[in-house]
């Protein structure tokens, strides 16, 4: 991908919305259109079970500015509105914790678990944009975490061992169990590979959206949709159990 490819800027936070220029893709929150029906399509859940989440606000470990990690993090929310027995809280009620508490972003794997408390949910969804480029093929990298309470055996579903010495959203102790995600899952979605294309095209076919002219190459024109695509695949990663070779996104507080 040579200097295509936006490497993690760790610490770096980007809060501008800049349009993209016609070149690039059509900017997320750009031209409204009408609203378009989308095919119910659920989302197998596997292993995590029926469970209430909170999709925390994106955190931007990207280096890019061009996109509003609130607005993505909706997206994201919507995705995992999709997942077998999950019932997801909006975004804006995060925010609205995260304000009261005079923050921003959710800053550790404690501070993500007391806010999933505070919301009354099971558990809380947080995740980064570790790559972005948006220009015809797009690039989206993101790094999610799944943390919540846990009960019964399930304890004893991931090894808290093995998954502090891999790199992931949140840097983990293997001292604290309680701060070790459900599930994670890691991945940079290159629209320049095929396999990649063949899936922006199911995905594409499941939904029942007026796409005009652009048929599922909408999906790799458009910002939002694009997006929107990378967080149905996330989604579809943490249920299906994800993996333990997740990059970092927070330290242990």
């Amino acid at each position: 991908m040579g200097s295509r490819k936006i490497r993690h800027a760790a610490g770096q936070r980007m809060w501008s919305w800049v349009p993209m220029a016609a070149a690039g893709m059509v900017a997320l929150g750009g031209v409204r259109c009408a609203p378009q029906t989308v095919e119910p399509v659920t989302i197998p859940n596997h292993t995590l079970g029926s469970m209430t989440v909170a999709v925390a606000p994106a955190l931007n470990f990207s280096g890019a500015s061009d996109f509003d990690p609130s607005s993505v993090a909706d997206l994201m929310a919507s995705e995992l509105s999709y997942l077998e027995g999950v019932n997801a809280i909006p975004v804006s009620r995060v925010l609205a914790v995260l304000a009261r508490q005079g923050r921003q972003e959710v800053g550790s794997p404690s501070h993500a678990l007391e806010i999933a408390d505070a919301l009354g949910a099971d558990a809380i969804l947080v995740f980064a944009v570790t790559e972005y480029d948006p220009y015809n093929p797009p690039i989206v990298g993101i790094a999610a975490q799944l943390y919540g309470f846990r009960q019964g055996d399930f304890l004893g579903s991931l090894d808290p061992i093995l998954v502090a010495r891999q790199a992931r959203p949140f840097a983990l102790s293997a001292r604290v169990s309680a701060t070790t995600p459900l599930a994670q899952t890691e991945r940079v979605f290159d629209a320049s590979h095929g396999f990649v294309v063949e899936d922006v095209k199911a995905f594409a076919a499941q939904r029942k959206e007026n796409l005009g002219p652009w048929s599922w190459r909408r999906y790799l024109a458009s910002q939002r949709h694009y997006v929107r695509y990378c967080c149905h695949a996330t989604i579809k990663g943490l249920a299906f159990g994800g993996d333990l070779s997740t990059v970092a996104v927070l330290n242990v507080r």
